[in-house]
C-alpha cells in the first residue's frame, strides 16, 4: 500500500523540517533512489514511512495514521486476545513448552521459562488469521479487499500480508487493528503497543490440554505443507526426467 507523494513530503517537512532527502535517507537507511523513484511516480510506500518515522524516533503508528488509507488505524489500537498472542508463538517453542511442562510434572519442580523466537515465525500470518477472526475470514477479507482469493491464499502461503489487507482482516475480526501489522513483521509489539512480555504471559495462562490440543493442529498444517512442498519438488523432478 501506498500513500500519496504529497501528503509524505508535507508530514516530512512537519516531522523534520530543515532535513534534506539525503539525510533523511541516510538515517532511515533508505536509497536516496528508491525514494527519488517513489517521489517521482507521486506514490510512497508505507515501509518508507514507516522507516523515516523510526529514523526520528516517532510512534510509527501514529505516523501512519496521519494518512487518509490508515485515519483510524491508531484508534483501533487494542490489546491483542490470548488466541492472537498464542498464534505468534512459533511451533518449535509451543513444543519446548510442552517439553518443559512435562519435565516439570515428572520433576516435581516449577516448569522451565520457554525462550520465546521473535515474530514473525514462518507460519504467523495463517496463525493470526486463524486466531483473529471467524473461519470465512480469508473469503470475507478477500471479497472486501476485491482481490482474488487465489491471490490472497498465495500471499498467506508465503507467509506475507499487504499493510493494507493486515488492517482491513483485522477490522473484519473486531481486533486490534495494528496486531495483524505485527503478524507480518511490519511493526514490533511495542509499536503496535502490546504489553511487555504479553506472549510469555498468555503461554502461562494456557492449559495443559489446550496447549497440546493447539500444538497438534499446528503439527497437522505443516504436515499438510511439508506433504504439498515434497509433491511439487516430485512433479518438478518428473518434468525433469521427461526432458532429459
Amino acid at each position: 500500500m501506498t500513500v500519496p507523494a504529497k501528503a509524505f513530503l508535507h508530514w516530512l517537512d512537519i516531522s523534520a523540517p530543515g532535513t534534506s532527502h539525503a539525510a533523511v535517507c541516510r538515517a532511515a537507511g533508505i536509497k536516496r533512489s528508491t525514494l527519488a523513484q517513489q517521489l517521482v511516480r507521486g506514490r510512497v510506500t508505507v515501509a518508507t514511512v514507516a522507516a523515516v518515522s523510526r529514523s526520528l524516533r516517532l510512534p510509527v503508528v501514529e505516523s501512519i495514521s496521519m494518512f487518509a488509507p490508515y485515519r483510524n488505524l491508531a484508534e483501533g489500537v487494542a490489546q491483542p486476545t490470548d488466541a492472537e498472542l498464542l498464534s505468534q508463538i512459533s511451533d518449535m517453542d509451543l513444543l519446548r513448552e510442552i517439553l518443559n511442562r512435562s519435565a516439570a510434572a515428572e520433576s516435581g519442580s516449577p516448569a522451565a521459562a520457554t525462550t520465546l523466537s521473535p515474530i514473525p515465525h514462518r507460519a504467523s500470518v495463517r496463525a493470526w488469521l486463524d486466531a483473529a477472526g471467524p473461519s470465512e475470514l480469508r473469503k470475507r477479507l478477500a471479497r472486501d479487499a476485491g482481490i482474488a482469493p487465489q491471490n490472497l491464499s498465495a500471499q498467506i502461503t508465503a507467509n506475507r500480508l499487504t499493510p493494507e489487507l493486515a488492517v482491513r482482516a483485522a477490522g473484519l475480526a473486531g481486533v486490534g487493528l495494528a496486531n495483524g501489522l505485527v503478524a507480518t513483521g511490519f511493526l514490533t509489539p511495542d509499536e503496535a503497543g502490546w504489553l511487555p512480555h504479553s506472549r510469555r504471559d498468555a503461554l502461562g495462562r494456557t492449559p495443559n490440554s489446550a496447549l497440546v490440543a493447539l500444538t497438534a493442529e499446528r503439527l497437522e498444517a505443516l504436515g499438510r505443507t511439508l506433504r504439498r512442498t515434497e509433491q511439487d519438488s516430485a512433479a518438478a523432478q518428473t518434468i525433469w526426467e521427461n526432458l532429459g
